[in-house]
């Protein structure tokens, strides 16, 4: 009876010295990271990672400390160009409408006697008259239309400041006494100007199948002459 229980606490022991054993080889297994002091990766690491140096559209990348990233691009700036990318636009001026310009108009006996119009831009406007032949007419009728003679003429006129452009009339290029008078003339730049100006004549003359010249600088070339 001794010899059995004997044995039995032999196998007893041996059996809770392979269960220590087996539980100290798994302690001993892979490396658990957060005994060694190292942060274990999540998924939301993960993803902030990859979406670093990525910022909305309008708004520039950082670099987690509220410093923009490098590479980063703003519009307009030392790119050399601006954002409307316009461009160098000097030496472009804008075309003169009848209401950027004050007229004066005078009479000329001499060397034939005719009107002349002076064109000049108003206080702080510089302007181009780009169409030659300005529009001239008496009253609303088509028959007071002046008609242009295509003498002088430069284009385009550049008038600012003191600068100034001329043009010639004669209002009467018949024989008789036909025609009527008139105490006004109408003259724009274009014929679609919508704002045409009304300028007071020295005297009512009477029109009849008007003529006039084209703009220039020179008031010897704005002789109005039947061709």
């Amino acid at each position: 009876m001794r010899s059995r229980s004997a044995t039995r606490s032999t196998r007893l022991f041996l059996a809770a010295a392979a269960v220590t054993a087996l539980a100290a080889t798994t302690a001993c297994g892979p490396e658990d990271p957060a005994e060694n002091g190292a942060a274990t990766p999540t998924a939301a690491a993960s993803s902030a990672d990859g979406a670093k140096g990525e910022a909305p559209a309008g708004e520039s990348a950082t670099d987690g400390g509220g410093t923009a990233a490098s590479g980063s691009k703003s519009n307009g700036g030392t790119g050399g160009e601006s954002a409307s990318g316009t461009g160098d636009k000097s030496g472009y001026g804008q075309s003169c409408g009848t209401n950027d310009l004050d007229f004066t108009v005078t009479w000329e006996a001499q060397p034939i006697s005719h009107y002349l119009i002076t064109a000049k831009a108003k206080s702080g406007i510089t302007c181009y008259l780009d169409v030659n032949t300005p529009s001239v007419s008496f009253g609303s009728g088509a028959d007071g239309v002046a008609s242009p003679v295509g003498q002088g003429g430069e284009d385009p006129i550049k008038l600012s400041g003191s600068s100034v452009a001329y043009a010639g009339v004669n209002v009467k290029t018949t024989q008789g006494e036909g025609g009527k008078q008139f105490e006004h003339v109408i003259i724009a730049t274009t014929e679609e100007d919508p704002n045409p100006a009304q300028v007071e004549l020295p005297d009512a003359p009477t029109v009849d199948k008007p003529i006039v010249t084209n703009w220039s600088t020179e008031r010897g070339e704005t002789i109005p002459r039947v061709i």
